[in-house]
């Protein structure tokens, strides 16, 4: 699987010949899975926004540097140039389900295009993936054939914005419906948390902060096997603040013991955290508190 040749389809068109599909609009299309041939495992590479509604079991699908085994009623996101594949031991299948496909072309200048980069599952892994309810999947493809349908309309003046109306209504659903898999993954997200928090305080027990820098968000995600959108958004969600800021709000804490220990300078103790220079840690010392980390001893 690993070098096997990707398959490139740049262009809507490209893709709905592959499907078996007619081409009704030139940047956008809802594919119908069934009407397709039988697959067998690829890796591929689109030039567009892919969601893909899958009701069959088609393999272990790659993304990334993870696998996911597709569950019925899953919905999963791909943003242009991501790159993934299907691996199902060279057996040929026949795929079942739906596709939603738009070039970044047909939003240009409009508010969805302004906004496509607040729908952080683009870039979620295939492994967060979104588990729909009954509910959930007829509205989901409620959404499908209300953009089928007016793609089977004649264009004209109104086709773009109904079309691009009707795909954020989609997308903003799909939000709702993130949300609702983030409360009930409850005790998931609360392990996670956890171990961030683990993850963070040995990291700056460590020499890591010497010899890698400033705790990063990415780091911790990629620690703990999450893309760092899904990982910022756990963490959102369940504490209320960014990863970001909770990073800040430990290191002040940790920074607020190191002040009074007499044999460290405060230069010495911004480069233990990882900063590579004191005045930035100064910045946010007093952003975060007030004062700057030398009126803060002298207060206390």
């Amino acid at each position: 699987m690993q070098n096997q040749e990707i398959e490139v389809y740049n262009s809507v068109s490209e893709y709905n010949k592959m499907a078996n599909h007619e081409t009704l609009h030139p940047l956008v299309s809802v594919i119908d899975f069934s009407k397709s041939d039988p697959i067998c495992q690829f890796r591929r590479t689109f030039g567009f926004y892919t969601v893909f509604l899958k009701d069959v079991m088609c393999g272990d699908m790659q993304y990334g540097k993870n696998s996911y085994d597709y569950q019925e009623g899953t919905l999963v996101f791909i943003a242009p140039g991501q790159t993934y594949g299907i691996y199902n031991e060279g057996k040929f299948i026949q795929p079942a389900g739906f596709a939603l496909i738009f070039h970044p072309d047909l939003i240009k200048g409009t508010n969805l295009g302004k906004n496509i980069k607040d729908y952080n599952f683009f870039s979620y892994e295939v492994h967060e993936a979104l588990h729909l309810s009954e509910k959930e999947r007829e509205i989901i493809l409620e959404c499908f054939k209300n953009i089928k349908h007016e793609l089977g309309q004649a264009i004209d003046k109104h086709s773009k914005s109904l079309i691009v109306n009707n795909i954020e209504l989609f997308l903003n659903y799909c939000m709702r419906f993130y949300d609702r898999q983030f409360i009930t993954r409850d005790h998931v997200n609360q392990g996670v948390i956890g171990k961030f928090e683990n993850l963070l305080d040995e990291y700056l027990k460590s020499e890591k902060p010497k010899n890698l820098g400033f705790p990063m968000v990415n780091y911790f995600a990629e620690q703990l096997n999450l893309s760092a959108n899904y990982f910022g958004d756990i963490i959102k969600k369940e504490l209320g603040i960014s990863a970001q800021e909770f990073i800040h709000n430990k290191l002040i804490d940790v920074a607020k013991e190191q002040i009074f220990n007499p044999e460290k300078s405060i230069s010495e103790i911004s480069y233990d955290l990882g900063f590579r220079y004191p005045q930035h840690f100064t910045r946010l010392f007093k952003t975060k508190v007030g004062v700057s980390p030398s009126e803060y001893k002298a207060l206390n």
